[in-house]
């Protein structure tokens, strides 16, 4: 029998604060996740520009900065390769990114079945060659032909492994996949199929209509979530250039009202000691998943940082 390799968690590596993020505060570095969302909410339009914007370097929908840029690689069933190079195209020409020069790859296969070994191999082939931050999986009902959605056992076997090449090559995994109609606690319940794939993801990105307004909802399930921000497709008079972005109402703060991070920097320099996270809320009436928003950017630029007593400047 063979023994397994078992060591002390003081022995494991430890993750430093610069590389936690791929896209702060999208997306964790590595990670599986999925991008959610019932027919025409954006999904393709989300997941490319995650794709682009690692490749080149430049923050996801025009705000969230990418702390490690680096290749991508996609597939986009549902696309024929001639809209696929055009709608990265169409971003590029909005951010003025050189398309010639973007480190993003497609698969150009006319099929990607993980249900079959042979489809399973290249693929795990191709992310070791190329060795992309980020893979785009879309969607997941056109990565496979004989697999029940709704069964745990068929779904299960898929999602092991997109883990395992996760983990195998550091590459964070991003699947789109439709979600159902009707309202949830949370908006992953909302996902189709097993409920394997809700507990499999590390981070949930929601694209929801309520009316006419597109709203983005994050959950995380190791880091605070960011508020939920409104989307819009937009393009040029031309209709060119046609992407994703925040609603510039969205971006603002209220007017006189500084970012919350700056507010919590305040406190915790104002202070006579170190403040705890209970403190903070109550002095700054938000809601705890804003704050920690707030915190983990903070923590990341180096300016404060949790001891024992509660959040303290940095020394």
């Amino acid at each position: 029998m063979k023994e397994l390799h078992v060591v002390r968690v003081a022995q494991l590596d430890e993750r430093p604060a610069e590389e936690r993020w791929l896209v702060r505060p999208l997306l964790p570095y590595p990670c599986v996740a999925v991008i959610g969302g019932q027919p025409k909410s954006a999904k393709s339009f989300l997941g490319i520009d995650v794709a682009t914007s690692v490749a080149s370097g430049t923050p996801c929908l025009g705000r969230y900065p990418v702390d490690r840029p680096g290749r991508s690689l996609i597939y986009l069933a549902e696309d024929s390769l001639l809209d696929v190079r055009a709608r990265v195209a169409d971003l590029c020409l909005h951010r003025g990114i050189d398309l010639g020069r973007l480190d993003l790859h497609v698969i150009a296969e006319p099929a990607l079945h993980l249900d079959r070994e042979g489809d399973r191999a290249g693929l795990w082939a191709a992310v070791e060659r190329l060795r992309p931050l980020v893979l785009l999986l879309d969607p997941l009902v056109r990565l496979h032909t004989t697999l029940d959605e709704n069964n745990s056992h068929d779904v299960a076997g898929l999602l092991g492994f997109l883990r395992e090449l996760q983990r195998a090559f550091d590459v964070s995994v991003l699947l789109v996949h439709h979600t159902r109609k009707g309202h949830h606690s949370r908006p992953g319940q909302a996902l189709r199929g097993s409920g394997d794939l809700h507990a499999w993801l590390d981070v949930g990105a929601y694209l929801t209509w309520e009316g006419e307004r597109l709203l983005l909802t994050l959950e995380h399930r190791a880091a605070p979530a960011p508020e939920p921000v409104e989307l819009v497709i937009a393009s040029r008079p031309d209709g060119s250039a046609t992407h994703l972005e925040i609603c510039s109402a969205a971006l603002a703060p209220p007017p006189g009202k500084r970012p919350l991070a700056e507010q919590v920097l305040d406190q915790v320099r104002a202070s006579a000691g170190p403040l705890r996270r209970r403190d903070l809320r109550e002095r700054l009436h938000v809601n705890n998943a804003r704050l920690g928003e707030a915190l983990s950017e903070l923590e990341d630029r180096g300016l404060i940082v949790n001891s024992p007593a509660g959040w303290r400047l940095v020394a």
